[in-house]
Parts: structure tokens; C-alpha cells; sequence
């Protein structure tokens, strides 16, 4: 059997350059690439007529996190819950979850207040500019 590791974690984005200053400046992850893909393979290999993606990886200690801009974008969705089934999030560890939290900028829609799990492990959830979920966890 082929040893399957993870590469990257991707979230779409309906705008790229915002996404990109989130994840920099208010998560503090460094850009490491940026680049576009288009054409028939790449069409089909995502199944969308005429795609073009436009595409930014960031360095978040060991993990990739690649946001996609596509042309054509698809369909509006409502922002997920976490407790809804096919519901994703990315997972974030930061060495003090508080500090963390008193950093943000007021603009940041947070779930709550960082709490601490009957497991003792502290969380925080927060959402991205696209309304996406990103876990904050303490290590």
C-alpha cells in the first residue's frame, strides 16, 4: 500500500487578498508561494468548465495551508456550523492561547471566549473573513 502523508489543507476563498492578509497578519502565518493554474487539465481535474485558480501556501509550522481563489466562482453557501455533518475547520496551536485571544483584532468574529474542555484542553474557535472555522488550540 502507497504511505499516504498530508500535504496541504485548503480552504476557498471568494477573495484572495483578503485571505491572505488574515492568515499573515492576524494568525501570523508566513506566505511561502503564490500562484495560478489554469487549463483543460486543470478544468478537469476539479470539474469545473474553464477554472482558473489563483492559489497562496502558508507556512503554519509544519502544515500547508493552501487558499484558492476560483474564476468561476461556484455557488454561495451558508456559512457552516461546526456540528453540522461535512462541516471542516482548520486546527491552529499557539503556545498561550490567552495572549492569543487579547491579540486579536476587535474585527475578528470569535465563537467565545477561550474554555477549557472536560479533556483539559483549551480551545478557541474563530472565523476567517470568508466565515470559515479555524480551531485555536493551546499546546
Amino acid at each position: 500500500m502507497t504511505n499516504v502523508r498530508a500535504h496541504h489543507f485548503g480552504v476557498t476563498v471568494t477573495d484572495l487578498e483578503r485571505a491572505i492578509e488574515f492568515y499573515r497578519d492576524v494568525l501570523g502565518l508566513a506566505v511561502l508561494d503564490r500562484f495560478t493554474v489554469a487549463g483543460e487539465a486543470f478544468s478537469a481535474a476539479v470539474d469545473v468548465e474553464g477554472a482558473t485558480g489563483r492559489f497562496a501556501h502558508l507556512d503554519a509550522g509544519g502544515a500547508r495551508i493552501e487558499l484558492v481563489e476560483y474564476d468561476p466562482e461556484g455557488d454561495e453557501r451558508p456559512a457552516a456550523s461546526v456540528n453540522r455533518p461535512g462541516a471542516k475547520h482548520l486546527g491552529l496551536e499557539v503556545g498561550d492561547l490567552d495572549a492569543f485571544y487579547d491579540g486579536l483584532p476587535g474585527d475578528v468574529e470569535t465563537m467565545s471566549e477561550p474554555r477549557t474542555t472536560e479533556s483539559g484542553t483549551r480551545i478557541l474557535f474563530l472565523r476567517d473573513p470568508e466565515e470559515n472555522l479555524v480551531e485555536v488550540i493551546e499546546s
